[in-house]
């Protein structure tokens, strides 16, 4: 039997319609719409569709979003000025770096871009403060991803207590705060990564399973415990068309074939002959991202007018 598809963006339609009177009620104590301010650095194909979808989404939910687009070659320094110009902003209520900055910048710029933002105003949840309030179970930002996958699990009916969650990814964004969200819901949590003995072994006792690697298709049907809960949060685009022959339906294929790439996720169509339940890609987590980022900005806002 197929396993059941977790619709993500059904559940991102209910948590926006759920902010539209909190919105309304924003603007009519403050005078004024929440405000996000986005920043992009360069013109990264994907990064700009994903800055237009949250621009389009702000608009949609009444939030108040602007861009500052900076060239591909800005410095670190003009990166850093802009920050802390947003962070002495009383009209910008959240403040989102897209993320990858330009590889040229080093691996510690958007470390250094996470420390400097307010962490009033940190409406992806990374900066230290935020990261060590959410160890602490009293976070009033949460990293959207990881907030977006226990609002999944709790509006389709998924038990969280007294089960065995498996993240397969330790990074700072995904796997580490989904992993303490789990927790913090009474779950026996187990975090693997590329040094874990036996990863398909491990992965096999989790009733959920969160993939959060970058690497298409890469959770297959040894990786499962029957009946349990998958949640896919890749997106990866794929343009060899033996991968995507592999990794799409019919339909996808015939649209692969025609725009030369097509996004997939860390897990294994496969997976789908055993799981109980699985998110697709797209339409599972990605929705889901940018509605609890609208969540955030308003909070940050009613936070700060408070």
């Amino acid at each position: 039997m197929a396993a059941r598809v977790l619709d993500g963006a059904a559940i991102a339609t209910e948590i926006r319609a759920e902010l539209a009177p909190r919105v309304a009620e924003f603007e009519r104590r403050a005078g004024r719409q929440p405000g996000l301010s986005i920043v992009l650095v360069g013109d990264k194909a994907d990064s700009q569709i994903y800055v237009s979808s949250k621009l389009k989404s702000a608009a949609d939910e009444g939030i108040n979003a602007s861009l500052s687009h900076l060239a591909a070659d800005a410095s670190l320094d003009q990166i850093l000025a802009l920050v802390d110009k947003l962070n002495r902003d009383p009209t910008t209520d959240g403040i989102l770096v897209q993320s990858p900055l330009p590889d040229r910048l080093g691996p510690a710029a958007m470390q250094q871009v996470f420390d400097l933002i307010d962490p009033s105003k940190d409406v992806d949840g990374f900066t230290p403060v935020n990261v060590g309030r959410l160890s602490q179970n009293r976070a009033d930002l949460v990293p959207c991803t990881p907030a977006g996958i226990v609002e999944l699990l709790k509006r389709t009916g998924i038990a969280i207590a007294g089960k065995h969650a498996v993240v397969i990814g330790r990074s700072d964004i995904v796997g580490k705060p989904v992993s303490m969200l789990l927790l913090h819901r009474n779950a026996t949590v187990t975090i693997c990564h590329s040094r874990t003995a036996d990863l398909p072994a491990v992965a096999a006792t989790g009733d959920i399973l969160v993939a959060a690697v970058g690497r298409p298709g890469f959770v297959r049907k040894p990786f499962l415990k029957p009946g349990a809960t998958v949640i896919d949060v890749g997106i990866n685009r794929v343009t060899d068309e033996a991968a995507a022959k592999e990794l799409l339906g019919a339909k996808r294929f015939e649209s692969f074939l025609k725009r030369g790439s097509a996004v997939v996720g860390d897990v294994h169509p496969e997976v789908s002959e055993v799981a109980g339940a699985i998110t697709p890609v797209p339409g599972g987590v990605g929705p889901l991202t940018v509605a609890m980022l609208m969540s955030n900005t308003l909070r940050a806002a009613e936070l700060r007018v408070k």
